[in-house]
């Protein structure tokens, strides 16, 4: 078992975020997209009140909105406000740094080459902050198309969920391209999925099968079992839930590895020690390199109203 696995700071603020927000106001709580990517979180918080949609102009006027840990660009923002919403904004500090370092080399006339995914949800919200100023380069293949205005005035930032090693390989082969190619004054990729990537590493080569806990649409549990399978796992493969489990997999398999993504809750990977325990996998080992012990403040909207309701 990896560990550190399952929930970073980030995603434990923003699910907080939500049942805070549902205790406080009473349902429902409008949440725009998912609050975090995870299918078994955003139905348990559906299930407790909260109503996702997929843009504000679905809230009713006057309620509560609470934005989703990925981000969401300025104009969303503006949106809120023109419908007179409640706005919560539970983006993630880390990815609010990313934001903030766009703004200010937008505002010293950068050219910002964003590393990402296109049409993550990320992607678009830090985009959104500079769209004159930033081009996605969405992964190594994408080098050859960039495009810039003054080589000497280029800085490259990422999404905070990427592999660590494709992102690196993308940052090598830009400065080939741009040799003054600017880095972010610290690491955009999150500590959270750079300890999460590194204990797979560490443990990929004895596993004759990795399992990653998480859903699809979930950038950093994807990157998981990618890096477990090139870090020398035989086999690799992304789950939901325990019942997801394909016996054929584990034929044969003596040794299997277990990790979740950064949104994922731990009792969900419990049911899969429990499955696995059922068909022999009883011997179980916890690898944990580095001990995570970061935790996030609350979003200052919601802070405030829960001190003058005396619930802080």
């Amino acid at each position: 078992m990896a560990k550190p696995r399952g929930y970073c700071a980030g995603v434990d603020r923003a699910v907080v975020t939500v049942e805070k927000a549902l205790e406080l106001y009473g349902a429902p709580v409008y949440v725009r997209k998912e609050i975090v990517h995870n299918r078994h979180v955003v139905e348990t918080l559906a299930g407790k009140g909260a109503v996702f949609v997929e843009e504000n102009e679905e809230v009713p006027p006057g309620s509560v909105v609470v934005f989703s840990a990925h981000g969401v660009a300025p104009e969303v923002h503006d949106q809120a406000a023109e419908r007179g919403l409640k706005a919560i904004d539970a983006t993630c500090p880390l990815v609010t740094k990313v934001h903030k370092e766009a703004v200010r080399y937008a505002e010293e006339d950068f050219d910002i080459l964003l590393i990402g995914h296109e049409g993550h949800e990320e992607v678009i919200g830090t985009s959104g902050e500079a769209p004159e100023h930033i081009q996605l380069v969405d992964g190594p293949d994408s080098v050859d198309q960039v495009v810039v205005r003054d080589p000497a005035k280029v800085v490259w930032l990422s999404q905070t969920t990427l592999s660590v090693d494709e992102t690196m390989e993308t940052v090598d082969r830009l400065k080939k391209r741009l040799p003054m190619l600017q880095s972010p004054p610290s690491d955009d990729i999150c500590y959270a999925t750079q300890n999460r990537q590194q204990v797979v590493k560490d443990i990929a080569d004895e596993c004759d099968v990795m399992l990653v806990v998480g859903s699809k649409n979930s950038s950093n549990s994807v990157r998981l079992v990618e890096v477990a399978v090139q870090h020398g796992a035989r086999a690799g493969h992304l789950i939901d839930f325990a019942h997801e489990i394909d016996e054929a997999w584990l034929e044969g398999a003596s040794t299997v590895g277990l990790s979740s993504g950064a949104s994922v809750p731990d009792n969900l990977v419990q049911d899969v020690l429990a499955h696995l325990a059922e068909r022999g996998f009883t011997n179980v080992e916890e690898f944990e390199p580095v001990t995570e012990k970061i935790s996030f403040s609350l979003p200052r909207e919601l802070a405030k109203d829960l001190k003058a309701a005396g619930r802080a």
